[in-house]
């Protein structure tokens, strides 16, 4: 039955707020909706995923989905990436998907061989495969074989706490480097970092770093 990609996206008012030093409020809310758009059009573009669930009490955010073909889940309790994560989960698990892979609306340089890559290597179910950020301690990519082989963990430390998790599960454990999935913008410094590699960036979110 395929694997479901899930997209949490938090209402852009309270995206970023690490980012209020470089960026004014209006110029935050343009990046993070360009990087949300940028992340949607490469799931439902890749012909490995079976469908998008996109968990968001964003209006533009919702519209945007459910116009390109996405299915659009509203965000009961707004408690984070993780509770947002179990709504689209808890869909996952009603279609009777194989799997489930969870991405951030931040990493606008995913790509199509970025999402092969990934889905390709992993492994038999039950596994947990993830994807690191650029230090090494969080996660920006989860792929959950069943859905719920695991309870999501994100922020910071994610990766030690979903490898953890994975091991009180019984479930194998793998990660996989993808530069495209790296590097996700919550800092000055990943903005700065996003700006060097601008050309593997997505159009919206070059064109949003173009205007700022």
């Amino acid at each position: 039955m395929g694997t479901l990609a899930v997209l949490p996206v938090k209402r852009f008012e309270f995206a970023k707020t690490r980012l209020g030093g470089a960026l004014r409020p209006d110029d935050r809310r343009a990046l993070a909706q360009a990087m949300v758009a940028d992340v949607l059009d490469a799931l439902l573009r890749s012909p490995v995923l079976d469908g998008v669930v996109v968990v968001t009490n964003e209006g533009p955010v919702a519209a945007l989905a459910g116009a390109a073909g996405a299915r659009v889940l509203g965000d009961p309790h707004e408690a984070g990436q993780s509770a947002a994560a179990l709504v689209g989960i808890a869909s996952a698990l009603e279609e009777g998907r194989e799997r489930v892979l969870l991405v951030p609306g931040d990493c606008p340089a995913l790509d199509g061989a970025a999402i092969e890559t990934l889905l390709a290597a992993a492994p038999p179910a039950p596994s947990v495969t993830a994807v690191a950020d650029r230090h090494g301690e969080g996660t920006n990519a989860l792929l959950l074989a069943p859905p719920n082989a695991i309870e999501p963990g994100f922020g910071p430390g994610s990766l030690e706490r979903h490898r953890a998790r994975a091991a009180a599960a019984g479930a194998a454990w793998h990660t996989v480097e993808l530069p495209a999935l790296a590097l996700d913008v919550d800092t000055a410094e990943d903005l700065a970092a996003l700006r060097a590699v601008l050309a593997s960036a997505g159009p919206r979110t070059r064109a949003a770093l173009e205007a700022l």
